[in-house]
């Protein structure tokens, strides 16, 4: 009867339930980077659920601790210790569907796999430091967490089911950035006002009653409005990003016409260079704006040229151009050497002095 008494005995040894909240929220944030740096993962001891089961089980253990932590009486250590056990299988399960899902259905496709692995173990991270830090109620903090954990359990079953998708999905979101960074260019030059420096620095000298005669001719506040040499030079700029626009449509429906899924490694390179379209413009979008470092915009400018006709050699030498002397990739490719020639035309002086 002794015994008996003992085993049932509650653990003494159980940290507080807040304890093995703030524990549990430290050993998913170390899960991380090992589903970042692809370590190798020896958390499976049997084959993974499929994806849409594991995310279903991740969504109902978050709803089940948070339920449990945003009223009182609290858990007690032991329930709190099997909450926090289910929550970390449930996520480990999710992360082994990401480390055993086959390298040969596609980089792409895997990656689009890892990144909503990640964001599902980050938010059920957030989740459970919420729930510690407050307790006992139902605070904004705790359902933003909560409501997070479950829209990523919700993207599961809308990742793509082959490569080709994936493909498709990805340079869909790259068409999307380059034509938002190119709208924003056009919408900075529409609404620059050339004189607007000029007319700021006379009513400034008019208060003090005097006038510079450098009003007339160079305005003190140059690091705020565009040069006409500027004005000219953002020209082709504009051309060049609108260029990299057509390029990525071009791409994109090239892959969705003429893709084969059983081409997986030629559709992860044409992503793979693509991919490095969308940043390059971002970057010459970003040197174009007041000061102006003309020799900055000419070397963004080039590394965007380099890309785009990487990407475009690349998808020509692939099963999606099946007439690779189509004349829209030539066409395309000269469209971005003329906007160079003429950058690299309006920069020389820089380059010279």
């Amino acid at each position: 009867m002794e015994s008996v008494a003992v085993s049932a005995a509650p653990d003494a040894t159980l940290d507080p339930p807040l304890e093995q909240l703030r524990h549990l929220a430290g050993e998913l944030r170390q899960l991380l980077p090992g589903v970042r740096g692809e370590l190798t993962y020896h958390l499976l001891c049997h084959p993974p659920s499929p994806p849409d089961e594991a995310a279903v089980t991740v969504s109902r253990e978050a709803t089940t601790l948070t339920v449990a932590f945003s009223r009182l009486p609290l858990p007690s250590p032991q329930e709190t210790q099997r909450f926090c056990e289910q929550v970390h299988a449930a996520i480990k399960a999710i992360i082994g569907v990401y480390y055993l899902f086959p390298k040969d259905q596609g980089i792409t496709l895997r990656k689009l796999v890892r990144s909503a692995t990640l964001d599902i173990v980050d938010d059920m991270a957030q989740l459970v430091e919420a729930l510690y830090i407050n307790p006992a109620q139902s605070s904004p903090e705790n359902l933003i967490s909560y409501n997070s954990v479950w829209d990523a359990c919700q993207h599961v079953p809308q990742i793509p089911k082959d490569n080709k998708a994936a493909a498709l999905s990805v340079l869909t979101k790259s068409v999307d950035l380059v034509k938002d960074a190119h709208e924003e260019m056009e919408q900075a030059v529409e609404e620059c006002d050339p004189y607007c420096g000029l007319l700021n620095d006379i009513e400034e000298d008019s208060s003090d009653n005097h006038v510079d005669e450098d009003i007339l001719g160079c305005p003190n506040n140059r690091d705020s409005y565009w040069s006409e040499e500027d004005q000219e030079l953002i020209i082709p700029c504009l051309a060049l990003a609108r260029a990299s626009k057509a390029c990525l449509k071009k791409i994109r429906l090239s892959v969705a016409e003429n893709g084969k899924k059983d081409q997986v490694a030629q559709l992860d390179d044409i992503v793979d260079i693509s991919d490095e379209i969308s940043p390059s413009v971002d970057d010459l979008a970003l040197s174009i704006y007041p000061p102006v470092c003309p020799l900055t915009v000419r070397i963004n400018s080039a590394k965007l040229a380099s890309v785009l006709k990487k990407a475009l050699e690349i998808t020509k030498a692939s099963h999606v151009t099946p007439q690779p002397e189509d004349s829209w990739i030539p066409l395309l490719i000269n469209a971005v050497d003329h906007c160079m020639n003429r950058i690299k035309e309006l920069t020389q002086n820089e380059v010279e002095s």
